[in-house]
Parts: structure tokens; C-alpha cells; sequence
């Protein structure tokens, strides 16, 4: 590994459990552990496990204006939700590609914490200003259907707080904050912990019969569950509208970056939609891949792996306008030369119980 990687609080309880670590995000992060991305990836489904993603960054907006600022810069309304809540929301460039998509930790009226993808957070402070502080830190995501139960044994408040919201609490005399936020498909919370007590806190989680899942996991659920990765559904030249998430986007606020070209593309409509592919058996999908309709190549797949949990492969993929896709349509996709039957079918690919 080269040297010039960065490593979380974490690295030396990860290779204690005898983690496969890997480059990400300029990070060496843990791929996967002993059991495999599969029974990880199972675990998170039926039971709760715990993600070291301090990869991830932290720039904390504060001070007088800092809403104002954040309002008329990202393009979610944060005038929807109030402090002690979390909101997702895109940071555009001018032609409205999205250079990153972000979640606000929205802490106190005029206290932000806004976290990028680990790879855009010099591009965040850029554009944003702010302090990085995510290198004081740790984030550990405790996700599943038994994330809440099993982190009573560490505090009730702790596993107490609700999806999205927000709160400043204290573990065993530590402040730490916790958000109701994950990128799984599942319930569960992240914890964001002084780097000081990281591992204690790890380990406490791991007691508490959580198991521990590396970045395998972490993709093949984040797929399963439909949502998007900065690189392949988001990055340079694509917009909110084409990766079907104009949601994210307070069209009646006066101004965010990239906001006129959002809307001329709306008068438009998009030059391309994001679809969810699913196949008849257990071949993977990758990303790069050519999807056929009707035997014409009529765009490409921006994800694609084995599902765990339908046992199929799937993927999600950008179909060019004016093709118009409608559930349960057949279409091929392009394996190596290999034509494979898929079917578009409707998004999450996984809804939990």
C-alpha cells in the first residue's frame, strides 16, 4: 500500500479482525472481512452491522449566515426540515452535473456539519468554505433490522434516535453525535465519535453482537436499495433529473448552484433516465456495460453486481431519450460479447420488511 493513503482511527482494530484492506476514496479502508461481502452483506438484511465510513468527510459550517449561505448554494430546501435534523441535498456544478451529493447534519441553528464523499471533500470547502474537521473524528454506521435493539446495550438514547434526525449526546461521559442516517436500504444509525475513543466505541459495538462489514457490503446493499454512487449514477455530466432525483432539488428557492441550467433542462427534459435492470439468474452485472433495446444499443449500465438477497444479478444503467422503458420491458445487456436477458424493473431492487 502506498504511503501516501490515509488511514481511519480505526485501521489496527480492522486488522486485528483480519480485514482485507484496500485503496478508497484515497483511504485504506476495509474491503471485507473474514466471513466475505455475501454473509456481510446478509447480516445487514437480517440482523445489524457496524461500517468504520470516516472515510467520509466532515466540514463544519458555522457561524452568522452559515443558512443562508448553505440555502442559496446546495439544492435541497433546508427550509423543510429545522436544527436537530438531517437533509440530502446536491452540490452542483454550473451545468447542474452534481460534484457531489451530500448529507447536512443540520446540529444547531446556525451550526452545520456537511458530509461529502470522502474523495470531494477539498471540492466542498471549495465551494462551501467551512472547516474540515475530519480528521478529529471517527463515523461509525450501525445498520439493520436488530441496529436499535443491539445498541441499547451500549445507551438508549443512542438507539433512540429517529431516521434523519439529529442529536448531541454523550457515551460513557463523551460527547458524540448521532444521526439517523445510512446508505443501506435499512434502518440504523451513524455515530460520529472522537477519534480518542473510536475504538473503545467500536469494540463496545462489537460486544453488543454487531458484525462488522467492510465496503463490499456497503455497495452490493447501497445497489440493492437503488441509491446512487458518486462516479457511476452521479459525477460529471449528470444532473439530478437524469439520475431521477429531482426531489433533491427546491425548485422554488430563488438560487443554488447550477440552478439555470437545471430548469432549461426541465423545459427540455432530460437527454437520459436512470433505470434499475434486473437479470434471470445468478450472472453479475458491472458497470461500462451496453444495454440493448429492442437488439439497439440504447445506453449503458453506471452499476451493476450479484444480489444477495433476490440471488440475481442486477444493475442500474442510463437508457438514452428518446427511449421510453416501461416496467417488465426485456433488454439485453452486453457481458463480455455475452448478450443477457434483463428486465427493467422498479426501484428499490430491495424494500426491507
Amino acid at each position: 500500500m502506498s504511503g501516501a493513503l490515509k488511514r481511519t482511527a480505526l485501521y489496527s482494530a480492522h486488522e486485528a479482525l483480519g480485514a482485507k484492506l484496500v485503496e478508497f476514496g484515497g483511504w485504506e479502508m476495509p474491503l471485507a472481512y473474514g466471513t466475505g461481502t455475501v454473509a456481510e452483506h446478509r447480516a445487514c438484511r437480517e440482523d445489524a452491522v457496524v461500517f468504520d465510513v470516516s472515510h467520509l468527510g466532515t466540514v463544519r459550517v458555522s457561524g452568522e449566515g452559515s443558512y443562508e449561505h448553505l440555502q442559496s448554494t446546495l439544492t435541497n430546501d433546508l427550509a423543510k426540515v429545522a436544527p436537530g435534523r438531517a437533509q440530502y441535498t446536491h452540490l452542483l456544478g454550473e451545468d447542474a452535473s452534481v460534484l457531489d451529493d451530500i448529507i447536512v447534519w443540520w446540529r444547531a441553528p446556525e451550526f452545520f456539519d456537511v458530509m461529502p464523499n470522502a474523495s470531494n471533500t477539498e471540492r466542498v470547502v471549495s465551494a462551501l468554505g467551512g472547516e474540515d474537521v475530519t480528521a478529529a473524528r471517527s463515523i461509525l454506521a450501525v445498520q439493520g433490522p436488530g441496529a436499535r435493539a443491539k445498541l441499547a446495550a451500549l445507551s438508549d438514547e443512542v438507539a433512540s434516535v429517529r431516521r434523519f434526525d439529529v442529536r448531541e449526546l454523550t457515551l460513557d461521559g463523551t460527547p458524540i453525535v448521532v444521526a439517523g442516517t445510512g446508505y443501506t436500504g435499512e434502518d440504523g444509525v451513524e455515530l460520529s465519535v472522537p477519534n480518542e475513543r473510536a475504538e473503545e466505541v467500536f469494540a463496545r459495538v462489537l460486544d453488543a453482537g454487531v458484525t462488522p462489514a467492510g465496503l463490499g457490503a456497503r455497495d452490493t446493499l447501497r445497489l440493492e436499495a437503488g441509491l446512487p454512487l458518486h462516479g457511476h449514477e452521479l459525477g460529471p455530466g449528470i444532473t439530478p433529473l437524469q439520475a431521477g432525483l429531482g426531489w433533491v432539488v427546491g425548485w422554488d428557492k430563488p438560487a443554488f448552484l447550477g440552478r439555470a441550467a437545471l430548469l432549461e433542462e426541465r423545459e427540455q427534459g432530460p437527454r437520459r433516465r436512470l433505470v434499475g435492470l434486473k437479470g434471470s439468474n445468478r450472472q453479475p452485472f458491472r458497470d461500462g456495460a451496453r444495454v440493448l433495446v429492442d437488439g439497439v444499443p440504447s445506453g449503458v449500465t453506471s452499476s451493476g453486481n450479484f444480489s444477495p438477497m433476490l440471488e440475481v444479478g442486477i444493475a442500474l444503467a442510463f437508457l438514452d431519450a428518446p427511449v421510453e422503458a416501461t416496467l417488465g420491458q426485456s433488454v439485453e445487456i452486453d457481458v463480455r460479447g455475452r448478450m443477457i436477458p434483463a428486465e427493467v424493473t422498479s426501484l428499490p431492487f430491495w424494500k426491507r420488511s
